[in-house]
């Protein structure tokens, strides 16, 4: 692959991710209540964010990952979305999503799958994605849930936040469970 699909939907775009973008993403990943299921330890300069970008379009050309930055309908950077873990091999890959906090409960992140779900199973030919969010990041359990993304368990106190170990639940899909519930994506 030696280029990052487009995806045009109703509210947003997808394109792939560039080094000027940092500046946009530093403005929402920066913030410790937006990286709060993510990391303890958001970003704190442009350097930083920067280094993150380089890293992430380095794992694309390695074929290990696919990053892609979110826009509005005024081309603001509001998003960011990538398949990380991902194994040409095993045909897998891991989401990974962090939406500006005035966009979230938009339903940003349903538009995303709408898109990148059937170009990850029917296009990459993937066989299994994986969701893993904190336990009590309820947005993204109703999110795979709604879905279909089954939950395969727990993973007991495996990230501490700063202040505590956080559960991580792991959802997954696999391709014969997407060919059952796409026609439902459509409607």
């Amino acid at each position: 692959m030696n280029h990052i699909p487009v995806f045009v939907m109703e509210k947003i775009k997808m394109r792939g991710l560039k080094i000027s973008d940092a500046p946009s993403l530093f403005q929402f990943m920066s913030r410790p209540d937006t990286m709060k299921y993510i990391t303890p330890h958001p970003v704190l300069s442009l350097k930083e964010m920067e280094a993150y970008v380089e890293e992430r379009l380095a794992g694309f050309r390695k074929h290990t990952e696919i990053p892609w930055v979110i826009e509005n309908e005024e081309g603001e950077c509001i998003g960011f979305f990538r398949f990380h873990k991902w194994n040409l091999w095993h045909r897998k890959a891991e989401m990974g999503a962090v939406i500006h906090p005035k966009y979230q409960k938009a339903g940003i992140m349903t538009e995303v799958l709408l898109n990148v779900l059937p170009y990850a199973f029917d296009i990459l030919k993937l066989n299994r994605i994986v969701g893993d969010i904190f336990a009590e990041n309820e947005g993204s359990r109703r999110l795979l849930n709604k879905f279909g993304f089954r939950e395969e368990g727990v993973l007991r106190e495996t990230d501490f936040d700063g202040e505590r170990f956080q559960d991580t639940v792991v959802f997954s899909m696999l391709k014969k469970e997407y060919e059952q519930v796409k026609q439902t994506f459509d409607q």
